[in-house]
């Protein structure tokens, strides 16, 4: 609970706050990069994650200073093991299909951050965590990945989306990570994931 808490004070109040502040100016700067408008979000998406991701194992890591070395927040001390295993990987498949949704739809950048932190939720129902109790928190540590690229996203051409669009767009995201989320069970079965029970994480050796 003492690392949830630095996680929520760090990466919700600290970066969630930065985030909005700069919103304007990075808006700007993304809307001038020389990738694609969808290569552009996809790309910035998954910074966010990897950004998210080092704060958690960075925690874990140090555990110790939190009075239980064997406390974890993620699911190895090793961030490589992390990210290409557990996490980042299968958020970008959500990525990929919100960048389509949103070339072609007007979704709201808060409505974003809200329908991609409520698939946080039922990712963390999944490995086991106590999700529903804490579904603010996570909807804000996922949401917080996707708002400033949904925010610098040019849809302004886009159609405003139909009320089945937002669960559509939570089942969608489901959907797309569900094939990585199967063959990483398959490849890297040593680590806690999608269904599986919670372990002590290994360490970085």
């Amino acid at each position: 609970m003492l690392m949830a808490a630095a996680l929520a004070l760090f990466w919700n109040v600290f970066g969630g706050a930065t985030m909005y502040l700069a919103r304007k100016r990075v808006r700007e700067l993304t809307r001038k990069s020389r990738f694609n408008k969808s290569a552009t979000f996809v790309n910035f998406c998954v910074i966010l994650a990897l950004l998210e991701e080092a704060v958690t194992t960075t925690l874990t890591n140090l555990a110790g200073w939190f009075g239980n070395s064997h406390a974890f927040i993620t699911a190895s001390r090793n961030y490589l093991e992390v990210v290409l295993w557990h996490s980042v990987i299968v958020m970008v498949p959500m990525f990929m299909v919100w960048a389509w949704l949103l070339a072609r739809y007007k979704f709201s950048p808060a409505s974003v951050f809200v329908l991609f932190g409520i698939n946080g939720v039922l990712a963390e129902l999944l490995i086991g965590g106590p999700a529903i109790a804490m579904a603010p928190f996570w909807i804000f540590v996922y949401g917080l990945m996707i708002f400033l690229p949904a925010y610098s996203f040019p849809g302004s051409d886009a159609r405003m989306p139909r009320w089945y669009l937002y669960p559509g767009a939570i089942g969608a995201c489901l959907l797309a990570s569900a094939s990585v989320a199967l063959l990483v069970n398959l490849l890297s079965p040593c680590l806690p994931h999608f269904g599986s029970t919670l372990g002590v994480p290994r360490s970085a050796n």
